[in-house]
């Protein structure tokens, strides 16, 4: 198997690296950094590195988009120019609405793996990042059955497991899930500048603000991406805070008790 990757940071190095430790695949990478490129073949993550994306693309079974999402729609037509009629083409992009609306190919199939960390860079790229992580799969109404399996072999492939939803779907989950947890760490460690200096956050702090100041570049985009989804998410986390808070006004000790116990019901599913 031969697989391109287009965007050697973090996400696109560790695919690249369980795709060759896992697959026996060759990878061949580009990235519109040249250092980038190089470290990855310094580094080993990648068999061969392309100074252009044609060059990178030819001969690949699969072609995987690992770019900032605003610039994965002109990306990825790109690649589905340069990819032969043979070829899938999948990406990682956190918000996935606005990418499968404008790619109609049936060779094209969106994708977004549950996974990362707060490093960056194609230097911190793990073989075992996806192990055991949700990947979502968004197919569009144009992509073939046959491209769909073909990634959802790839991806398991990769230790992940792919999951399908709508594009529309998943944006309201990662809304919930991933961009507004984001949004949350950012306020906090906020309110924590606020404080007089002397102030030492205990563990709750940290564990709550692990991804406040994630990458700018790339966070930024994905709150404009998803910005719909996203607004809706922080007016409902709004209107529970304004619950908390009459709770406090009122002093109302059973009720916030109860609210406390709700929550750890709530948590604990989640285990399961």
């Amino acid at each position: 198997m031969q697989l391109a990757i287009a965007g050697l940071g973090l996400i696109g190095g560790s695919i690249a690296l369980a795709a060759r430790e896992r697959l026996g695949a060759r990878v061949v990478g580009w990235d519109p950094d040249p250092g980038a490129v190089a470290a990855a073949e310094r580094l080993g993550v990648i068999a061969d590195g392309a100074g252009s994306l044609a060059s990178a693309v030819a001969g690949a079974d699969a072609v995987l988009a690992a770019a900032p999402v605003g610039a994965l729609p002109a990306l990825v037509a790109e690649l589905l120019a340069q990819a032969s009629e043979g070829c899938v083409v999948t990406d990682v992009g956190s918000a996935k609405g606005s990418l499968c609306e404008a790619v109609s190919d049936p060779r094209f199939v969106g994708g977004h793996p549950l996974a990362g960390a707060e490093t960056s860079g194609v230097a911190n790229a793990r073989a075992d990042m996806f192990d055991g992580a949700v990947w979502y799969l968004t197919p569009s109404a144009a992509s073939s059955r046959a491209a769909l399996e073909r990634v959802r072999e790839l991806v398991c492939g990769l230790g992940a497991e792919p999951v399908e939803v709508g594009a529309g779907e998943h944006d309201r989950l990662m809304a919930t899930v991933s961009h507004l947890p984001h949004v949350f760490a950012n306020v906090l460690v906020g309110q924590l500048a606020g404080l007089d200096a002397a102030a030492r956050p205990g563990p709750s702090f940290r564990d709550a603000t692990r991804v406040a100041g994630s990458n700018s570049a790339i966070w930024s985009g994905i709150y404009l991406e998803n910005r719909v989804a996203l607004g809706a998410a922080v007016d409902d986390a709004i209107a529970r805070l304004e619950q908390v808070r009459a709770l406090l006004v009122s002093a109302d000790s059973v009720a916030l008790a109860r609210w406390c116990e709700q929550a750890a019901a709530d948590r604990a599913r989640l285990e399961r």
